[in-house]
C-alpha cells in the first residue's frame, strides 16, 4: 500500500491512524512513515483529515512532504574553541543568543573572556540553539561542551509558529462571541456577573471609618527617616565591591611579577618637539591624501627607537634560562608592543618588523591595532610576542612617570604630555614644546651607560627628524 492509498483510507473513514498502522505491511515503508507520524499526534491527524476530505486528488509528493515535517534535524555540540597554546581556560562572559534563536553559520553565539582578550564562539553551521550546556560566569576549558545546536530549519520558522498559536485562541473567541448573538443562554451569566459588583459596592462604610483615624498623621513617620538622614554630617558612606575580571587579574599578576623579577631602573630625558611637530604639520595633509593615514608622533618615536637599537642592541634583547635566566637572546628584528588603554584594561598589541617599515607604514599599523583594541576585536596573534614597548601616557595628560617593564622584554619607553616651556637656545630664552621621556630598563643585562645612550639617541632623532632619513 502506497502513501497516497494510506492517506485516502485515513481521510475516508473515522478509523484512527494507529489502527491502519497495524494493518499496513512492512514493505510499504512510505505508508508506515506517514501513519507513524499521524499516530503520534491526534491534533495533526485531525488537521490532515480535514484537508484531505476537501481535496480529492492526493499526490505522493504531498504525503511525502507531510511525513518530512516531523523529521528531527541533526544535532551538533558546539565546544569551547582553541584559543592559544598558553590559554587553556576562560570565563564564559555572556551568550549572544537565547535557546530557540536561529543562527547563521559563523554567527557569534557566546563570548569567552581570557587572560588577554575576549574570544568569540561562532556557530559551525546554521541552525537553532536548543540548549546551553554551561552558565554565564562559569570557568570553561578548551574542548568543553558549550551549546547544543539543532542543524537546519529556517530563520523565520519559530517566529511563524509563535504567530499561529495566538491566532487559534483568537478564532475560538470569535466563535464564542458569535454564539451569544443567536442564543440567550449566555445572557444570564452576564447578568449574574453584574449583581456581584453591586454587592461589593454596597459596603462603602469601611472607607468612611478609615477616614476618621486620619491616615495622613501616620505618613509623618517617613519624615523621621528623613531627619535621620540629615543628621549625618558626612553624607553617604556606602561601599561597592566588584570582582576583578580575568584580564585585570592577569595584568596585576604580570606587573607584580615584573617588579619581583627585573632589576628595574628608570632614566629620564627631555626632548624639544619643535622639529617633529613642524615635519608633521608640513606633510600631514599630503600623507592623509595619498595614503589615508593620519600622521602622528607614535610612528616617529617608534622609528627613532628602532634606529637607536642599532647602537644599543641590548635594549631589544631578553633573558632566558632557568633560575632567573642565564642566556641573553639578541634579535635582528624589532616587534614593538604599543600600549592601548581599553575599558577592560591595558593591552599591548604588536607591530611586527618595524625595522623594515617607514613612518607611514608604522603609523598605519598602530592605528589599525588601536581600533581593533577599542572595538574588542584583537586576536591572540595580535598580542603575542613583542621585543620592546612604547607607552604614551601623554594623551591622558601625564607629565612624568615610570613605566613598568613588560616581561620578558628588557625595556619600555614612556612618552608624556607636550608642554610649552622656557628653554635656553644659544644664550636666549625661547618658548619651546617640550616632552619628558622615561626609559625603564632591566639593569640585569642593560647598564646605565647604554640606557642613557639609547635615550639620547632617540632625543637626537626627534629633534632633527632629517637624521632618520639619512640613517
Amino acid at each position: 500500500m502506497s502513501s497516497a492509498q494510506c492517506l485516502r483510507r485515513f481521510a475516508a473513514g473515522s478509523r484512527p491512524a494507529s489502527s491502519l498502522l497495524r494493518q499496513t505491511p512492512k514493505s510499504s515503508r512510505s505508508a508506515l512513515r506517514c501513519l507513524t507520524t499521524l499516530s503520534r499526534s491526534s491534533q495533526s491527524s485531525q488537521i490532515l483529515r480535514t484537508q484531505l476530505q476537501s481535496q480529492k486528488p492526493i499526490a505522493y509528493s504531498q504525503s511525502r512532504l507531510f511525513s518530512l515535517t516531523s523529521r528531527r534535524d541533526e544535532e551538533q555540540i558546539v565546544k569551547v574553541p582553541e584559543m592559544a597554546e598558553s590559554i587553556t581556560e576562560g570565563t564564559l562572559k555572556q551568550f549572544s543568543k537565547q535557546p530557540g534563536d536561529y543562527v547563521e553559520q559563523d554567527e557569534e553565539i557566546a563570548t569567552i573572556e581570557t587572560d588577554k582578550i575576549d574570544v568569540a564562539v561562532n556557530a559551525p553551521a546554521a541552525g537553532t540553539i536548543k540548549e546551553f550546556l554551561a552558565k554565564e560566569e562559569d570557568t570553561v576549558e578548551v574542548g568543553q561542551d558549550l551549546v547544543k545546536l539543532e542543524l537546519g530549519g529556517e530563520p523565520g520558522q519559530k517566529a511563524e509558529k509563535g504567530k499561529e498559536q495566538p491566532k487559534e485562541p483568537a478564532s475560538e473567541s470569535q466563535e464564542t462571541s458569535s454564539q451569544p448573538e443567536g442564543g440567550k443562554e449566555q445572557e444570564p451569566p452576564k447578568q449574574e456577573s453584574k449583581p456581584e459588583p453591586p454587592k461589593q459596592e454596597s459596603k462603602p462604610e469601611p472607607p468612611k471609618q478609615e477616614s476618621k483615624p486620619e491616615p495622613p498623621k501616620q505618613k509623618e513617620q517617613p519624615k523621621k527617616e528623613e531627619s535621620t538622614k540629615t543628621e549625618s554630617p558626612y553624607g553617604s558612606r556606602e561601599e561597592r565591591r566588584v570582582k576583578m575580571n580575568r584580564m585585570r587579574l592577569r595584568i596585576a599578576e604580570r606587573l607584580k611579577q615584573s617588579q619581583n623579577t627585573a632589576a628595574s631602573l628608570t632614566t629620564f630625558n627631555e626632548v624639544d618637539m619643535s622639529g617633529i611637530m613642524g615635519l608633521r604639520k608640513r606633510y600631514k595633509d599630503e600623507v592623509l591624501k595619498n595614503t589615508g593615514v593620519k600622521l602622528g608622533f607614535m610612528s616617529a618615536f617608534t622609528k627613532a627607537a628602532v634606529l637607536a637599537m642599532k647602537d644599543v642592541p641590548t635594549v631589544n634583547a631578553s633573558i632566558e634560562g632557568p633560575n632567573g635566566g642565564d642566556t641573553i637572546v639578541y634579535r635582528d628584528y624589532v616587534d614593538v608592543s604599543v600600549a592601548v588603554a581599553t575599558e577592560k584594561g591595558l593591552v599591548t598589541p604588536v607591530v611586527r618588523n618595524c625595522e623594515s617599515m617607514e613612518m607611514v607604514g608604522i603609523e598605519k599599523g598602530i592605528a589599525e591595532l588601536g581600533k581593533k583594541a577599542r572595538d574588542n576585536k584583537l586576536t591572540i596573534e595580535d598580542m603575542a610576542g613583542g621585543t620592546f614597548t612604547i607607552s604614551n601616557g601623554g594623551v591622558f595628560g601625564s607629565l612624568m612617570g615610570t613605566p613598568i617593564i613588560n616581561l620578558p622584554q628588557t625595556a619600555v619607553l614612556g612618552l608624556h604630555a607636550i608642554k610649552d616651556k622656557p628653554v635656553a637656545i644659544d644664550g636666549k630664552v625661547e618658548i619651546r614644546p617640550m616632552m619628558y621621556l622615561a626609559l625603564t630598563y632591566d639593569h640585569r643585562i642593560l647598564d646605565g651607560r647604554e640606557a642613557v645612550t639609547f635615550l639620547v639617541k632617540i632625543k637626537e632623532y626627534i629633534e632633527d627628524p632629517a637624521k632618520m632619513l639619512l640613517t
